[in-house]
């Protein structure tokens, strides 16, 4: 059994409907369980700032299938939504990443694991430290609440509330 750190957001629509659905088509999948849940963090969006602020958070997750099974699988929770490809940062219903998985390295076109700025956002190390963190970064050999410490920008990130 594989250990996955999964981060989410949403700033399209209804955001806590959206990651509740996106979530719920996740756990529907028998090779996949959600053993935590981080709360929700309101953020200003990054890289592209015209656009509404997001709910983040991050899930840890069972799993035997492969990393790129996995990546399938929450494209596929992402078209159920209703995301579409509009431009990069730029709005959306959901989105999902990968951020780690055991302690394996993947760099591949489609995937990169560890997710590669994880390590600088105070909106994914926030909720990892949450319910993680003392896990080890497999690149930094760094526990990511160091990581939080020593490079996460977090200002902009406002606790929302438990995710249910």
């Amino acid at each position: 059994m594989s250990l996955a750190y999964v981060s989410f957001g949403s700033n399209l629509g209804n955001r806590l409907k959206n990651i509740k659905r996106g979530l719920e088509f996740v756990s529907r999948n028998r090779s996949i369980t959600i053993t935590k849940k981080s709360s929700l963090y309101e953020t200003e969006p990054v890289g592209y700032a015209n656009q509404g602020y997001f709910l983040n958070g991050v899930v840890e997750i069972e799993t035997y299938i492969t990393p790129h099974r996995l990546l399938s699988i929450l494209k596929r929770a992402e078209r159920d939504i209703g995301r579409r490809r509009r431009r990069r940062w730029g709005p959306r219903e959901i989105d999902f990443d990968i951020l780690l998985y055991n302690q394996k390295c993947v760099d591949t076109p489609s995937l990169i694991v560890p997710h590669p700025r994880m390590h600088e956002r105070g909106f994914v190390l926030i909720p990892l430290v949450e319910i993680a963190p003392k896990v080890i970064h497999p690149i930094f050999k760094k526990s990511v609440q160091q990581l939080l410490v020593k490079f996460a920008d977090t200002k902009g990130v406002k606790f929302f509330g438990v995710l249910e």
